[in-house]
């Protein structure tokens, strides 16, 4: 399925909009999403941006490097990670999407759970929710349909200090896609557009290696359901069991799981080496096309 059939409505304001997601869509291939944490202990990215002037500064290499949308977090969900308090959290986020606002065309996505955070990142310009909750936490729900802007649900199972803690399923593949389901339902049901809806399987969220691999060999299992696929590879533990390799060390590794998460049905990849990723696309989309 090529991306303009995966995506019909999924922008939020016209094509032509600034800061819409609307412009990336004409592409017939996977948007790359750049990951921008604002944390000091993202698994990945440890003390990269200690401000809001390097997190900006970071935010703009990922537009020059190609980024279609830009994901701004400030909680890290990292395995045993702790959440930031409230202001904290905004104290993070705000900020940095008002100044990428100001100085790029490139939309923003606010990777975040709280309803308070939500809101005010939308208000200050951030064109998508990306909720590793799946819009679960109190408040959420209702703050993400008020927004009128695009949503990404993600499958976790348990919370990040306990998720993989001994993660089970009878079966990974049809639990996750149930889960999905159920929370697509639900979205729908509180007033959010089918066509802003977009989900994420959770790689490394309360799953093993096993899990993992079963996702990505059966991601097009979940197409089923309608909407876009999401997927976050980059980095993650499962490349480090499967090669050996340190977290800086897995470039190689992510960019084999965007690939096939791309031949797979992934309408979005979610990547810290933005403009690498682009260039595995390109060579993927030259031989679909011959």
């Amino acid at each position: 399925m090529t991306l303009a059939h995966a995506v019909p409505g999924l922008p939020a304001g016209s094509a032509g909009s600034p800061h819409s997601l609307g412009g990336a869509l004409a592409a017939r291939r996977p948007l790359v999403c750049g990951i921008l944490n604002v944390t000091p202990d993202s698994f990945s990215d440890v003390g990269r941006c200690p401000t809001v002037a390097a997190a900006v500064e970071h935010g703009c290499t990922l537009a020059d490097d190609g980024a279609d949308l830009i994901d701004v977090g400030g909680e890290s969900t990292r395995p045993g990670s702790h959440p930031p308090t409230l202001a904290e959290e905004l104290d993070r986020v705000v900020p940095v999407v008002e100044e990428l606002v100001r100085r790029l065309a490139v939309p923003l996505s606010v990777d975040t759970s709280r309803p308070e955070v939500m809101r005010e990142a939308v208000a200050a310009g951030a064109s998508m929710i990306n909720d590793v909750r799946a819009l679960r936490s109190p408040g959420a729900l209702e703050a993400a349909a008020e927004s009128g802007v695009p949503v990404c649900l993600m499958h976790m199972q348990g919370s990040p200090d306990t998720m993989q803690r001994e993660p089970r399923y009878e079966g990974v593949v049809p639990e996750v896609r149930a889960f999905l389901a159920e929370r697509l339902r639900t979205c729908v049901e509180a007033g959010i557009r089918p066509e802003h809806l977009v989900v994420d399987p959770g790689f490394g969220f309360g799953k093993d290696l096993s899990h993992d691999l079963a996702l990505l060999a059966s991601l097009g299992r979940l197409s089923s359901l309608g909407v876009p696929i999401m997927v976050g590879l980059s980095r993650k533990s499962m490349l480090g069991q499967l090669t050996g390799r340190a977290v800086g060390e897995r470039l190689p590794a992510s960019l084999a799981a965007a690939v096939i998460a791309a031949q797979r049905g992934a309408a979005v990849l979610r990547v810290h080496d933005v403009a690498a990723t682009r260039d595995v696309l390109a060579v993927l989309a030259a031989v679909e096309t011959v």
